[in-house]
């Protein structure tokens, strides 16, 4: 009788990897477990401060050494966010919060393909920054930004000279490329970074070895608030808390600490920081404001401390703050709801939920929504898709949006199936196996599976943008030429080139194709061809569970057998 049972549940798990392989097409495989490596060494290459000395990206070199010294504060460390020499709190802290939940949910998985190390230097070479940006239990250090001082005589004679030198031969598609063209109306495309950011990302192009101008640092307290920075810190740092539990306790009840601290300060004192950082303004500009930010810290202290002061918090503001009314088609590091109601929804779950379980399906119901929106599964509002199906958001840097559905939908099938569950959409139900399908089918046109044949997972594969839009990568790297190059130098030597970059930023996920899943890689195509930290931190969790699955489910022989059946 006991063996029959082991039978049963053998043959059911067999049936359930046979039943997701038979959704994933047979015609290309892709070695996730490099993907995996490469997606980590990313991280490496957007390293600022003094590199340690077994950094694996090595045509880096130490950068922002003299961080905060103006102000009085050691800024020095943390990431460049994309392929300028600035550090934006509010990306950044995302960055770790979700390199941080992909340790938590697949840890064991990104362990046995030998990364796990790696991962960990990753998230702690960004909380060892957020430590030393919090000096103070109402004060964090939010940014620190390549600053200039110019007449504006100067600055419109290189505004003109780009527009005219660069974008001369691709005005035309670039001024399409800002606009949405589809429906009824024409609106103005907004991007990520904002518009007009073209300009002063291309006013000094400069490697981050050479910076000798000014380094302005900007910070948000009690007379300056910033609720969606400090609340995203505290999320990234109680989610580091979590990762680093075992490994390193002492460090782990740190992090805690400060996103105790922060999370106080954020709510106590609530405010937008880009109306306290003005700068901040046209490059991450908080658009969904920072109730979702604070719904989002207050949900990971949660699951850090297991304090149901936070997790009252998360449902006592669950219809002031948006978390059970916002209905949403994107997650990001600006917009956070996705997120809070994934989580929030798998808790019912667990049986010491039961009192709240009104609200919890309320926060269910919208994770729904935004998984069904994904999956074309909503009657009304859906994400769209490029006629390669791909999930298309918008022009500029679409694929931050790809990379973080496709986490979403992964961690969603693995409490779907751990609850033998399905999930609820205006279309029908959708089983578990169909939403990894889907999540890989999104993963493997990053990797190649697209009508260009190409891997926008820099280094991956044989056809990969080679220009990308990076000061670093894009000048000779300072191991190889130590000379000074200052920033319209680098501008008019390095900047203009057709030649490949002459440095590769392996494991950076790129902007992406257009609607039409066209791709220009080109270097002042940065809508395109720029890389962001947050736009790969997610695949780093779904490349480690494809690999583990692959290995376990022997997918080579799945797919000989489903061709031939």
């Amino acid at each position: 009788m006991e063996e029959d049972k082991k039978q049963g549940i053998i043959l059911h798990k067999w049936c359930v990897l046979l039943s997701i392989f038979a959704l994933f097409p047979l015609s290309q495989s892709f070695d996730y477990s490099e993907a995996l490596s490469k997606s980590l060494l990313y991280f490496e290459s957007q390293r600022s401060g003094r590199l340690p000395y077994n950094q694996r990206a090595i045509w880096r070199g130490h950068s922002g050494l003299n961080d905060g010294l103006e102000q009085g504060v050691d800024l020095v460390g943390g990431y460049y966010d994309a392929g300028d020499n600035v550090k934006f709190g509010l990306p950044m802290a995302f960055t770790i919060t979700m390199l941080s939940w992909g340790v938590i949910e697949y840890g064991k998985e990104i362990t046995d393909s030998g990364e796990y190390s790696h991962a960990l230097e990753s998230i702690k070479w960004g909380t060892d920054y957020f430590i030393k940006a919090h000096t103070h239990p109402n004060v964090l250090w939010a940014e620190v930004i390549h600053c200039r001082k110019a007449s504006l005589v100067g600055l419109t004679f290189w505004w003109l000279l780009f527009k005219y030198v660069v974008h001369y031969h691709s005005y035309v598609l670039l001024w399409y490329d800002m606009f949405d063209w589809s429906g009824s109306q024409i609106r103005f495309m907004f991007s990520d970074q904002g518009v007009g950011d073209g300009f002063t990302d291309h006013y000094c192009w400069q490697r981050p070895e050479d910076m000798t101008t000014s380094r302005q640092s900007y910070k948000v307290d009690e007379k300056n608030p910033g609720s969606d920075v400090a609340g995203e810190t505290a999320a990234a740092m109680a989610a580091a808390a979590i990762v680093f539990r075992k490994t390193n306790p002492h460090y782990s009840g740190l992090l805690l600490d400060h996103a105790k601290q922060l999370f106080e300060f954020g709510d106590k004192y609530r405010g937008k920081y880009d109306e306290s950082i003005k700068v901040v303004k046209g490059h991450y500009t908080s658009w969904s404001g920072y109730m979702d930010e604070l719904l989002w810290a207050a949900m990971w202290l949660y699951k850090a401390t297991n304090n149901e002061d936070y997790l009252n918090y998360v449902l006592n503001n669950a219809q002031a703050f948006g978390g059970t009314t916002w209905s949403i088609t994107e997650f990001s590091w600006d917009v956070k709801y996705a997120g809070v109601q994934i989580i929030a929804s798998m808790l019912l779950k667990e049986a010491k939920h039961k009192q709240h379980e009104h609200i919890l399906k309320q926060y269910l119901s919208k994770a729904e929504y935004y998984m069904c929106a994904c999956l074309g599964k909503n009657n009304k509002t859906n994400v769209q898709r490029t006629p390669g199906g791909l999930l298309y958001i918008r022009q500029w840097n679409n694929m931050q949006y790809v990379s973080n559905a496709a986490f979403l939908l992964t961690v969603y099938f693995d409490h779907l199936q751990a609850t033998h569950q399905n999930l609820n959409c205006d279309k029908g139900q959708v089983g578990p196996e169909e939403m990894l399908a889907f999540a890989k089918s999104q993963v493997d046109y990053i990797l190649g599976s697209n009508p260009m044949a190409m891997s926008y997972l820099v280094g991956y594969g044989q056809n990969y943008p080679l220009r990308l839009h990076h000061r670093g990568a894009s000048i000779d790297s300072y191991k190889r030429n130590k000379g000074f190059i200052g920033c319209t130098q680098g501008y008019d030597n390095w900047y203009g080139r057709k030649d490949p970059n002459p440095n590769v930023v392996v494991g950076a996920l790129v902007g992406g194709p257009n609607r039409d899943d066209g791709f220009r890689d080109e270097r002042w195509n940065y809508m395109q061809t720029e890389a962001c930290t947050y736009n790969t931190a997610t695949l780093v969790g779904v490349f480690a569970k494809l690999h583990r699955l692959e290995g376990d489910g022997d997918l080579s022989l799945h797919q000989s057998l489903l061709a031939s059946s």
